[in-house]
């Protein structure tokens, strides 16, 4: 009987490794100014933010929201701010709402992606009931303040209604209250509870780590050896500032050299950011940058940012491209191998390519906000009125010129409404007037700048360029029709932290 023989051959192909799924670390600074940085020309020293960032990328066309919720919100859910409902203002201490519940936030995302996930700091997204705080949301574990603005050392949140003051606790390891931290500097305590996290961290497990500062926010406190390399600084509340911004520089040091003697450091992408611009009420500055904190104008929406880490292709790099809050979403969602695929489009990109390779961005377009119900309270010297008559040659292109919003397009940027504070706040130290403030002439309701040209915004160009006009007019009026309603509910009369000493979920 014949035999049949089958014949193998084995052809050799070389075997591709995946790449380990690196480990990321966020760290997010509150209230931190553009000009306060070393590398932007600051007085103020921040040698280990400067020699981080230089071994980086450095974001230059960097942008995050104008206050605090917001842009928590869309570094969280990789969505703006009008699809979430958040478009109006922060999360007050007693209002009975956070993130919606049907969001998917970052760490869901990367949990799925087989991540550790991490958090460190100041949360600011709701926490009214239980489902709302972050070991609800996806991080393993959480340590920090739910709330924002505490007490540096008392780790207490005041709230004032109508009749009366209530100062609380609001410090949580997990979901139970710590009290025994009382007397401890925050970005001190912070800093700790990331190094401690990095040390016990498996090195066959990739981990996320979100490290939100409460620095530099208000009320300006800082430990007086911070306050010793400042004594040339004059006012009081910048040498103060100065000093917090000293001690946050500090405190990423320690984190960083923490992922460097563990070595975690040759598999992990850092990036740094701002979660909003510098609030010159309390000691920061934009400059030269127009506005401040709460405001569409550059200084209010520009952010000090950097990416740093051995995985970059090409470290040591400047990057102009435009990049913004809600892209780091899909970015470390595509680093971790996971999958963004979900009911819910997302208004992010995935940039690394951008900042790694240097190529050009995927984001051409940049909603900063549409706000219906926007009113500027803070104190604002020469305030000017707004005058809708001369945006009435607007009225045809659908998009209400009243309201409080801002695009970006390309090197465009059209602002309507009442932008904010519009003032351009001088260098600090320098008590010289500034004869380019605006006119006594009442703002116009719509407004157009040339950024990459003019990132001062200081030259409307609005009247030259109608038909870019119209387009960012028809652009703002597509997005109003996608935005949910706004989501700001009064003050939940059962919320009471002064009957138990400590915020916390209350419905």
């Amino acid at each position: 009987m014949a035999v049949g023989f089958v014949v193998v051959f084995l052809v050799s192909v070389p075997l591709v490794k995946a790449a380990p799924q690196p480990n990321i670390v966020f760290i997010m600074a509150d209230d931190y100014g553009w000009h306060d940085i070393g590398y932007h020309g600051s007085e103020i020293h921040t040698p280990h933010l400067d020699k981080l960032s230089a071994s980086g990328v450095r974001l230059e066309r960097y942008y995050i929201q104008p206050i605090c919720t917001p842009s928590r919100n869309q570094l969280m859910t990789g969505r703006y701010q009008i699809h979430t409902g958040m478009q109006h203002s922060i999360i007050l201490p007693c209002q009975p709402y956070c993130v919606p519940l049907e969001e998917k936030l970052l760490p869901q995302y990367l949990k799925e992606a087989g991540y550790s996930t991490h958090m460190v700091g100041k949360w600011h997204l709701g926490m009214y009931k239980k489902d709302c705080l972050p070991t609800r949301r996806g991080f393993d574990t959480y340590f920090g303040y739910l709330l924002g603005s505490e007490d540096y050392y008392a780790h207490t949140r005041c709230y004032h209604n109508v009749t009366h003051t209530s100062c609380a606790l609001d410090f949580r390891d997990g979901e139970e209250v710590a009290s025994e931290y009382k007397g401890q500097y925050s970005a001190e305590i912070f800093s700790q509870k990331a190094v401690s996290l990095i040390e016990k961290q498996d090195h066959n497990k990739p981990f996320f780590l979100y490290v939100s500062l409460q620095s530099v926010h208000e009320p300006l406190q800082v430990p007086d050896h911070y306050l010793e390399p400042y004594g040339f600084i004059e006012d009081p509340d910048r040498k103060m500032y100065a000093g917090m911004v000293s001690a946050m520089d500090e405190a990423v040091a320690n984190i960083t050299a923490a992922l460097q003697r563990t070595g975690h450091w040759e598999n992990t992408v850092l990036v740094f950011s701002t979660d909003n611009g510098g609030q010159t009420l309390c000691g920061g500055s934009n400059w030269p940058l127009r506005g401040r904190k709460g405001t569409l104008w550059e200084g209010g929406v520009r952010g000090v940012g950097f990416v740093a880490g051995p995985l970059l292709k090409q470290s040591g790099t400047v990057n102009y491209e435009l990049i913004h809050i809600s892209d780091w979403l899909p970015t470390f969602v595509a680093l971790a191998g996971g999958s963004t695929n979900t009911s819910k489009p997302l208004d992010g990109f995935n940039v690394w390519p951008t900042i790694s390779y240097g190529v050009a961005s995927p984001r051409l377009e940049l909603l900063h906000n549409i706000d219906p119900l926007y009113t500027n309270g803070r104190l604002c010297p020469k305030r000017r009125n707004l005058t809708l008559a001369s945006g009435d040659s607007w009225s045809s292109f659908g998009f209400n010129v009243s309201i409080h919003a801002a695009i970006r397009s390309s090197n465009w940027k059209l602002l309507t409404g009442d932008p904010g504070c519009d003032q351009w706040f001088p260098r600090p130290g320098d008590n010289t007037s500034d004869s380019s403030q605006p006119t006594e002439n009442p703002q116009k309701p719509v407004q157009l700048f040339d950024i990459i040209n003019d990132p001062e915004e200081r030259i409307d160009l609005s009247d030259e360029f109608p038909e870019v006009v119209n387009h960012l007019l028809s652009r703002l009026n597509q997005y109003q029709k996608t935005a949910v309603p706004v989501n700001f509910p009064p003050n939940d009369p059962r919320c009471d932290p002064g009957a138990t000493g400590v915020w916390g979920p209350w419905a």
